[in-house]
């Protein structure tokens, strides 16, 4: 079983109410068994929100755009998903065989998040989910690496 963000399969559950709906990726949900996730979604910080980005300087923390620090609801949203998704995972007697995530997200971002300053420049890292994803040793990639390497 593969994870998935929900917001890549046309769900509107993106901060500001829209999704980023990826036609690759929906073929790829047609062709393999998924559970799809929205860490950010499960925040309880509802929808549509201020966006948010982990701090500069290598803090740790998520803050929004209107200065709140968020990282406790985003660490949350991030186990909320992680424990319903290994419940749908034996549920269905399959392993977590690997994750296609948001690009960039501070939630779900592989390898590139954007850098804190709401500008979309990018630094390095993995969103909150992510780390916990790769820290159990699944493979996470973006939509992009997706289209460009087809890697699942």
């Amino acid at each position: 079983m593969y994870l998935v963000s929900r917001c890549l399969t046309g769900v509107n559950c993106k901060y500001d109410g829209g999704n980023n709906r990826n036609g690759q990726v929906i073929e790829f949900c047609r062709t393999h068994k998924v559970c799809t996730v929205c860490p950010e979604g499960e925040s309880g910080l509802g929808c549509p929100r201020a966006p948010a980005e982990f701090e500069p300087g290598g803090t740790g923390k998520i803050v929004d755009r209107d200065g709140r620090d968020v990282t406790k609801e985003f660490i949350r949203g991030a186990e909320i998903a992680l424990e319903k998704a290994l419940k749908a995972a034996k549920e269905a007697g399959e392993d977590i065989e690997g994750a296609v995530l948001k690009a960039k997200s501070p939630s779900c971002g592989s390898g590139r998040i954007y850098d804190g300053t709401f500008t979309g420049t990018l630094t390095d890292g993995d969103g909150c989910f992510t780390k916990m994803l790769k820290e159990m040793g699944i493979d996470v990639i973006s939509e992009k690496e997706l289209q460009e390497n087809d890697k699942f």
